[in-house]
């Protein structure tokens, strides 16, 4: 056990200097790896080969590239422009109503990125001008525009939930359609943090003007045809028409018809670059997952992972006690890192663990998701938080953390729901 905590400890020191994850976790779980054979690097090397080698040839893994495609498409689409006109239609009227339409936004532009740095950062560019221009309080506009970018690692596609049935080995279908309900569950739950907030203090958000019918109609008419293909995916996965795959091509194919008819996709050069940032983001995440995988290796051989489970029979935790504990590590590392890599460096650790307690891994999979929703936001290091302070750096930190504390207890309500009550996840899949 005290070489796998060394490697951890080696593992955050590396990432703190400001080295990349996917590499750090490769170059600690080499070394590692070659140093419990007696500094064979030669083992080392071939074992880093095959398990590279391995996971890129899991054709699971095509689902990744052409679920962000599907991405890339309709963020150059200029979806999340419409998405808040069409959020604002329905509830900017209301005390608030900015920040409400703020909160469905991003989850209808989280539902087609899957990404909750990137939900963050669109919306920020997006919301921020028009909540300012009604007078919002900052605290509750970065607050809401940091928590609903953590909507995008929930509502799927959701590449944090693709990288979960990897490394647990479950259906990626079953995770998508038991993220449905939690999805709606944390965007009532946002929702309620903002009237409350606007309700202790109405100063905070000021009700915007009443849509007339006609603009209210062409908002509407605008977006419908990006949560047509969002049902098209959900719907197509749940009834068993096409599998998780296929279900990518589709809404690739979707998104870039999409493009086409928006005026977005007419030359090549558009085409290009689009294809260019697929593979750029898709190169980086396949960098964390190779260099996981390899680490993964080296912390199994180092025993952690059974250690673990004779630790949990000692002390008599029972599953929901493992849960809390995974929950409580979670909460600490989503400060530090991002969805994927938490979930690729914590998984496999706790992997026996849950298996030997008989713990459903699809209602895991979504408590794991919604514990990193809370870390991206959770002070004092949220990464959804800096990446709101990046896009808007004359807001103050301390106001943004002041904004999401509303949403973090909005988080850990819907963990208890889950936690207390699993047929939430589960009903769906069942």
């Amino acid at each position: 056990m005290e070489l796998a905590l060394l490697g951890f400890s080696i593992l955050l020191l590396l990432c703190f200097l400001g080295f990349p994850l996917g590499f750090t976790t490769l170059f600690v779980g080499f070394v590692g790896f070659a140093y419990t054979r007696d500094w064979n690097f030669h083992a080392a090397l071939t074992m880093t080969g095959q398990q590279v080698m391995e996971t890129g040839a899991n054709y699971g893994l095509s689902v990744i590239p052409l679920f962000l495609l599907m991405g890339v498409f309709i963020h150059r689409s200029n979806i999340s422009e419409d998405l808040f006109r069409a959020a604002f239609a329905i509830v900017g009227a209301r005390r608030g109503g900015l920040a409400h339409a703020t909160v469905l936004a991003c989850a209808g532009f989280s539902a087609v990125s899957g990404s909750s740095l990137a939900t963050a950062a669109t919306m920020t560019k997006v919301a921020m001008p028009h909540m300012r221009k009604y007078g919002y309080d900052d605290r509750l506009s970065a607050g809401v525009v940091a928590a609903g970018g953590t909507l995008g690692i929930m509502i799927p596609p959701s590449v944090p939930l693709l990288i979960y049935a990897l490394v647990a080995e479950q259906d990626i279908g079953k995770l998508f359609v038991a993220a449905i309900l939690p999805g709606i569950l944390l965007i009532v739950l946002y929702l309620a943090a903002v009237w409350a907030s606007v309700t202790r203090n109405p100063a905070l958000g000021k009700a915007g003007e009443r849509l007339p019918p006609a603009e209210r109609f062409a908002a509407y008419l605008r977006v419908w045809p990006v949560l047509l293909l969002f049902a098209l995916i959900l719907g197509g996965i749940y009834f068993g028409v096409f599998a998780p795959t296929e279900a990518a091509g589709i809404g690739a194919m979707g998104a870039a018809l999409y493009a086409l008819a928006r005026g977005y996709l007419r030359s090549v050069r558009t085409l290009y670059s689009i294809l260019i940032e697929t593979c750029r983001t898709t190169a980086m995440l396949f960098a964390v997952i190779f260099g996981a995988q390899v680490f993964a290796n080296f912390i199994n051989l180092t025993g952690l992972p059974y250690q673990i489970v004779d630790v949990v029979n000692a002390l008599h935790l029972g599953p929901i006690g493992v849960v809390v504990a995974v929950c409580a590590v979670c909460i600490v590392m989503g400060m530090i890192f991002d969805a994927s890599g938490i979930l690729l460096l914590i998984v496999p650790v706790f992997l026996p663990t849950l298996q030997a307690l008989n713990i459903d891994m699809v209602w895991f999979g979504i408590v794991m998701v919604v514990v990193v929703e809370m870390g991206l936001i959770t002070p004092p290091i949220g990464m959804n938080v800096f990446t709101v302070r990046s896009v808007m750096p004359d807001i103050k930190l301390g106001d943004i953390f002041s904004g999401v504390i509303a949403f973090v207890i909005a988080d850990a309500v819907a963990l208890a729901l889950l936690i207390a009550f699993p047929i939430i996840a589960l009903i769906l899949v069942s």
